[in-house]
């Protein structure tokens, strides 16, 4: 867009001269289909676009105004240091300034500038992102989900109906795009899919407010809208301008994250702020609600990035490139409403040390696998910090089959839906392993057994070096764990993969064909 096309007020907001501080000139307009930003260096400002989308209503001063105060409150939850104030900007004959004094103009949200590469979309276009960082970022989402508002007006939009309301508005909204980044197929699989899911899962809905995970949410949690600086990591631009698009269940949040890493072709990331999240926060059970969250948000990035092939002052390379972006967001959206998978188990057996979790999380990443591990499950069970050091009540044998038994739930109602689930204990009793084989054989659920297996001395050298872990094994345990070692039975046997875990990773994958 030329400036020339741009609002009065715009252009003067492009001088450095309109600002009460120093800029670091050129002042820098970033544009979405509802808002400007402009980047002076010290400070971003931010301001919405008088527009009206039905979902999204920014067409009066005072909704404007409005909508920038919510924003700033509702970011203060989690990049405080960011959010600064609401500035009301006046207008005398044709020039504009900022204003301490009413009648306002207009108004804009005055917000620190990080600096250029803080982004995590930035850090993942420079290669800067691994599991490790999307593993903090879970942690620091799992801990919001936990402080976030909820009360009975919050829990009321996740009854089906309200739910489904915003389901349907996204397809009647972009029924004008079919024939253009949309085909007709595209549309009517995935709104048979999430049509479906709604008439058929009720009791999995009511199990979600049951359990208090309908909450006032950041609702639009993809890369553009997280950065790392100082040291600190900051979920920024959550949505303030419709309720039902933030009273939300908490796996919108995630399939948000996990998405936008699939959009990007890096479902590996996705994978592992997945688990580490579903471990953090104990939500293994959300995990069966995910599939409808990711193709909703895939369908909405197709939808709001096809608003711009409607905006005039939008030039011909920009329109290009939304309808190719839409193009590949519909397509994501219509990938996830596919039939589900058959499910897998995979146990994953050993004594401490033998380098199950390692495999696992690998396993995992590959291959779009959940892991859920005996120690995460039992320190949930405890009700105490997944790396807190639990006491001997929590290594009772009664703990134990709680654990064990709460392990294999949750992995067969995952596999259920479709997952490949990684369970990831001991298993050195064959009590547990034969519940799990006589389990997943009477559900039809195909099921292996993975025994990782590495000599004593090295056993006890990774024990020793553990560190920041959440399993509480030390060394001096190993010389007990040999002893309880139940060895398989003959039974068991055709169900059991050996592997030799002091082989590089790579290797160990490769002989699963992994």
């Amino acid at each position: 867009m030329t400036d020339a096309a741009l609002p009065p007020l715009i252009q003067q907001m492009l001088q450095p001269e309109f600002y009460p501080h120093v800029v670091e000139a050129p002042v820098q307009l970033y544009q979405t289909h509802c808002s400007y930003v402009l980047l002076t260096g010290p400070y971003a400002y931010k301001l919405k676009k008088p527009v009206n989308f039905g979902f999204l209503d920014y067409s009066t001063l005072e909704k404007r105004q409005h909508f920038l105060q919510e924003e700033l409150r509702l970011n203060q939850r989690t990049a405080a240091p960011l959010y600064q104030q609401v500035l009301a900007i006046s207008q005398a004959g044709d020039r504009y300034q900022f204003a301490e004094t009413e009648p306002a103009a207009e108004y804009a949200l005055q917000m620190k500038q990080f600096p250029k590469g803080c982004l995590f979309s930035e850090q993942f276009e420079s290669g800067q992102l691994d599991a490790s960082v999307m593993r903090q970022l879970a942690a620091v989402v799992a801990e919001f989900h936990t402080k976030t508002w909820v009360d009975d007006h919050v829990r009321s939009y996740g009854q089906v109906a309200q739910i489904r309301k915003a389901f349907d508005e996204n397809y009647q909204q972009t029924l004008h795009y079919i024939g253009g980044p949309q085909t007709q197929a595209q549309f009517d699989t995935t709104k048979a899919f999430s049509d479906r899911f709604f008439d058929t899962k009720a009791d999995l809905f009511a199990a979600r407010l049951a359990a208090d995970k309908i909450r006032e949410c950041h609702g639009d949690l993809h890369l553009g809208n997280l950065c790392r600086w100082d040291n600190q990591l900051f979920l920024f631009d959550c949505i303030e301008f419709n309720e039902p698009f933030r009273f939300v269940d908490t796996m919108y949040d995630i399939a948000f994250l996990v998405m936008d890493l699939d959009a990007r072709g890096r479902q590996d990331l996705g994978t592992a702020f997945l688990n580490a999240y579903a471990e953090m926060s104990g939500d293994w059970e959300g995990l069966q609600v995910l599939p409808l969250y990711l193709s909703r948000q895939a369908y909405v990035r197709a939808k709001v990035t096809s608003f711009l092939l409607d905006d005039p002052a939008i030039d011909s390379d920009r329109r290009q490139q939304a309808f190719d972006q839409a193009a590949a967001y519909y397509q994501l959206a219509h990938a996830y409403a596919q039939p589900a998978q058959q499910g897998e188990l995979l146990l994953l057996s050993g004594l401490s040390g033998s380098g199950k979790s390692t495999l696992g999380c690998a396993i995992a990443e590959r291959q779009r696998a959940i892991i859920l591990r005996s120690d995460a499950v039992r320190k949930h069970l405890a009700g105490i910090s997944l790396l807190e050091r639990g006491g001997p009540e929590i290594y009772s044998p009664e703990m134990s089959d709680r654990t064990y038994g709460r392990l294999l739930y949750l992995g067969l109602g995952l596999a259920q839906a479709g997952y490949r689930v990684i369970l990831d204990a001991k298993y050195d009793r064959q009590a547990y392993r034969g519940a799990a084989l006589t389990a997943a054989q009477a559900q039809q659920i195909p099921i292996q057994i993975l025994h990782c297996q590495a000599s004593e001395e090295t056993l006890r050298q990774r024990l020793q070096a553990r560190q920041g872990d959440i399993a509480d094994a030390t060394a001096d345990l190993l010389g007990q764990q040999l002893t309880a070692w139940q060895d398989f039975s003959e039974d068991e046997q055709g169900f059991v993969r050996a592997i030799a875990t002091e082989k590089p990773l790579t290797q160990q994958l490769d002989a699963l064909g992994f």
